[in-house]
This record gives structure tokens, sequence and C-alpha cells, in this order.
């Protein structure tokens, strides 16, 4: 799977540097089921996406939705397994982050992300 890394332009910090990118249908459908947890700076972006959900996951996940020009438009903290994500026309795809990550990074909705190979 292709890795990149984020950035949030908007704060001049690095988010993350080992982000899998899922953009098939097999690899967002299967996202993080499966895997014991994410290290800090890990994560999974998943395009196109307009919502997410943790069934059959182990573990539970911070997840930042974008709009088509990478700018925050939703952060769901704290996703538990066995939840679904609000959905939105908005949403154009989401990273899953370590729970905690959102308030770590102080993200909030309106910064602007960068994604690098």
């Amino acid at each position: 799977m292709k890795k990149v890394a984020l950035i949030n332009s908007t704060k001049a910090t690095v988010m993350a540097e080992d982000v899998a990118v899922a953009d098939s249908f097999v690899t967002r459908f299967l996202g993080l089921m499966g895997r014991q947890g994410l290290a800090p700076n890990q994560g999974l972006w998943i395009k196109p996406s307009s919502g997410v959900h943790t069934m059959w996951m182990r573990f539970t996940i911070d997840v930042v939705a974008l709009d088509r020009h990478r700018k925050v438009c939703a952060l769901w903290p704290q996703l538990k397994p066995w939840r679904i994500s609000p959905v939105g026309r908005k949403i154009a795809s989401v990273v899953e982050l370590p729970a905690g990550s959102i308030q770590q990074l102080g993200l909030e909705v309106g910064d602007q992300l960068e994604i690098a190979a």
C-alpha cells in the first residue's frame, strides 16, 4: 500500500509521516480491520470516502473528514469500535489516526491539510 505524510499547513506541523493510502474498493473496505492499533506516527487516508465505520475493529481511533480541497470539515475524536461516523456530502476523504491525535495535534475544523509523498 502506498504511504504518504500528512501535514497541517495551517499550523505548519507534521501530523503523521507513515500514512497508508486506501484508494481501492478492497483497501477502503478493509481499512484498519484486523490490526491491533496505530502507532503515534501512523494513519490511514481513505479516498474517496464520505464517512467511516469501525465494525470489526479492536481499538478506538480519531477520524478527520476532509473536503475535496483537503480542508478539515469535521472531526470525530475517540470513535470506538462498532460505531458509524456521520456521512456528509462535503466530505471527500477521511484520515484515521490514533485515538487522542485530534487533541494532541490541536486540529480544528477549517485547518488546511497537505498530503506529501
